[in-house]
Order: C-alpha cells, then sequence, then structure tokens
C-alpha cells in the first residue's frame, strides 16, 4: 500500500490546497477575476492541489473551476479533488450521470482524486446502497480517476471498519485543527491514528475550524502574541501540516489577502513547538468556555433545508455575541433580518442529518428565535 500511495504525489507541489467551497463572490456570483488573480497567485508561489464538490456555492465552484482553471492552464499542471455527495444521489443509476456532469462542469477528463463526500455512518450506508465503491474503482480503471479517497465525519471506530472494508481506500481526508484535536464528536486525533494505522496518507480540512481560529477572542490573540508574529489562521495551518502523514492542508481562501497570508506560511513553514501546542491547549479551553456554536460555515444544513434557510449566517452572528464581539442588542439588530426566514422552520431534523459537526441545529434555532422577539 506504502509503494502505491507515493504515486498520488508524483504532480502534487507543496501541501497548501486551495479549497474551493469559499470562493470570492459579488453578489451571488463567483468573482472570477478575482478567483483568476488568486489562482494565479497560487501557482506563481508553487502550489497546484485544488478541491471542490457540487455542492459548492451551488454548483458554482464547479463552474468556476472550469472557466478559471481548466480553460487557462493545462491539465497536467493542477491536481484536481472532487467529491460525490450521497445526499445528491437518489440510486445507484444516478452516480455516472452525476459524475460526468461534473467533469463537464469542471471542463475536465479525469480527477486526480475523487473523494465519498462527509461518510459518515448514514453516509456509509448511502454509498452501499448505490454500489459507489465499485462504480469508483471501475471510473479508476477507465481512467477517469488517479485515486480513490474519503472525507470524513464521524468516529475513529467506523473510520477503522470503513477502511478494513475498502482497501481502494488511498487517503482520507479529516477534520483537523487544534480546537477539535480531543473533541469528542470530530475526533480528530483518533481519527489520524487509524487512517496511520491502515497506512494512508491525510488531507486536512477545517483547519481554521471555518474561520473560528482565525477569528479568536481577544483572550485567546493575547497568547498568540507571546508566540511571536504571524496571523491567527497561520497559527492553525501550522498546527495541521505537522502531523506526519499529513501531505495536504485545503484552506478556504475567499480573498487575495487570505491567499498572500498562507502562501506565506507554507513557503516559510516550520512546524509548531511543544510551547505553542501548550497554547493552543490553553485557547481550545477558552473556546469552549463562551460555549459558541461549533459551526463551520459548510452550509451542508441549508443545501438540504426545504426552504434554505441560512443557518450558519445567524450562527456566526450568534457566535460574536457568546465571544463577545457583539453586544446583545447588536447581535438582535442583526438576527432581526432573518425573521421572515427562521419562521420558516418546521423542524424536519434534515440539517442535523447532513451536519458534519453533529450540531443541534434546531435548539439553537430557538435560542436565535428568543433573541429575535426578545
Amino acid at each position: 500500500m506504502r509503494g502505491k500511495v507515493s504515486n498520488m504525489f508524483n504532480k502534487i507541489k507543496g501541501k497548501l490546497g486551495f479549497g474551493c467551497m469559499r470562493l470570492p463572490m459579488t453578489g451571488d456570483l463567483v468573482d472570477k477575476e478575482t478567483f483568476n488573480d488568486m489562482i494565479d497567485a497560487y501557482m506563481d508561489a508553487g502550489f497546484n492541489y485544488f478541491d471542490t464538490a457540487h455542492g459548492y456555492i451551488a454548483g458554482k465552484s464547479e463552474k468556476a473551476i472550469g472557466e478559471c482553471l481548466s480553460e487557462r492552464y493545462n491539465r497536467e499542471e493542477f491536481v484536481l479533488a472532487n467529491k460525490i455527495s450521497y445526499w445528491w444521489i437518489k440510486e445507484e443509476k444516478d452516480v455516472i450521470p452525476y459524475f460526468e456532469n461534473q467533469l463537464k462542469s469542471c471542463g475536465v477528463e479525469y480527477f486526480d482524486f475523487y473523494l465519498l463526500h462527509s461518510v459518515n455512518r448514514e453516509g456509509y450506508e448511502k454509498y452501499i446502497e448505490f454500489n459507489t465503491f465499485n462504480i469508483l474503482k471501475k471510473l479508476k480503471e477507465q481512467g477517469k480517476i488517479k485515486h480513490i479517497a474519503i472525507s470524513f465525519h464521524d468516529t475513529a471506530e467506523l473510520l477503522d471498519m470503513v477502511l478494513k472494508k475498502h482497501p481502494c481506500i488511498e487517503a482520507v481526508q479529516l477534520q483537523i485543527n487544534y480546537m477539535d484535536y480531543d473533541d469528542p464528536t470530530v475526533q480528530s486525533k483518533a481519527c489520524y491514528d487509524v487512517a496511520v494505522k491502515h497506512g494512508k496518507k491525510v488531507i486536512v480540512m477545517e483547519p481554521v475550524k471555518g474561520g473560528a481560529l482565525a477569528n479568536l477572542p481577544e483572550e485567546a490573540v493575547a497568547l498568540l502574541r507571546k508566540l511571536g508574529t504571524g496571523s491567527q489562521a497561520s497559527f492553525a495551518l501550522r498546527y495541521a501540516a505537522s502531523y506526519p502523514e499529513v501531505f495536504m492542508v485545503l484552506s478556504g481562501m475567499g480573498n487575495i489577502k487570505m491567499m498572500e497570508d498562507n502562501i506565506k506560511t507554507f513557503k516559510n513553514f516550520t512546524p509548531v513547538d511543544e510551547k505553542e501546542i501548550q497554547t493552543f491547549d490553553r485557547i481550545r479551553k477558552i473556546l469552549r468556555e463562551t460555549n459558541q456554536i461549533s459551526c463551520t460555515k459548510c452550509n451542508y444544513c441549508s443545501e438540504v433545508c426545504p426552504f434554505q434557510i441560512p443557518i450558519s449566517e445567524m450562527f456566526n452572528i450568534y457566535n460574536n455575541l457568546m465571544g463577545g464581539k457583539e453586544s446583545y442588542w447588536d447581535t438582535k439588530e442583526k438576527l432581526e433580518v432573518y425573521r421572515g426566514k427562521i419562521e420558516k422552520c418546521v423542524k424536519c431534523g434534515k440539517c442535523e442529518k447532513n451536519c458534519p459537526q453533529s450540531i443541534k441545529i434546531r435548539e439553537y434555532l430557538e435560542k436565535i428565535e428568543k433573541i429575535i422577539n426578545g
């Protein structure tokens, strides 16, 4: 297995991956001019790994990849990862058309990495029902997929079972950041250890936890200042990239400034040291005491919501209140614009089933509604 895994790295340049879930936007449209500039800066700096999925920005991420990357660069110059998301599939016969549509949207003839998206217990059962593993193996034989991988959101025990049953999996994408290191739901370190045990290399998603680790409470920021220079995000990225079996760290870079900061971090990369790890432990405690919602703004909840309620937008405002960045009355005023949308919630629970963080979304929506009506 080790020999097979090493073939993954023939094209990959550097450890910084361009996550295309949160692209620069102008209203509801991707700002393609800015995206072009960001791609050029990223590629010029010596990196080339791009990650997307059909649901990212309601399909606009894939199309932007096609127009801004595939049409402007030779296919062998970049590495592209895409995903099959079980909530977009109704039955087995949907898998191939879904995949072919992704190739067309991205303007490519193959994907370097193709992941079974957001594997949890329910998702795994769906992928089995749809015969997905066998279909992907055939697509790999046809050269339309170079490497099969999974993105995973569940227990280390389930991951161990999945990797035992499906040796075709070549890499595992895990949520790893210093906040979720020992989180009982995310189980970052435990899942990482399972992947290593099975000889799998690791891709990191959410290293900055949806931006939460780049927007810390002042008490936590003060601790980072004592460590020296570097942005809040750079400390989080370095933490994730310091794990030995991690070969790629995805960063959702939404503007040029973020891109430049991330490039600086990885061009001059140094692993975190023991003093920094001890500081992260203290910050973790501070963040947990704020009782913020562990939302990463992936918006998988809104994708399956019958009314597309902007849940993560409201959670972000609520977290600013809990983190001491906004007053109660400022928070109430900002949440007021969502009154009509939150009232549409029928508490069906689809959002919670699709949430990678296992957030009790309906309970928090009730708290937010009380703030609005208070």
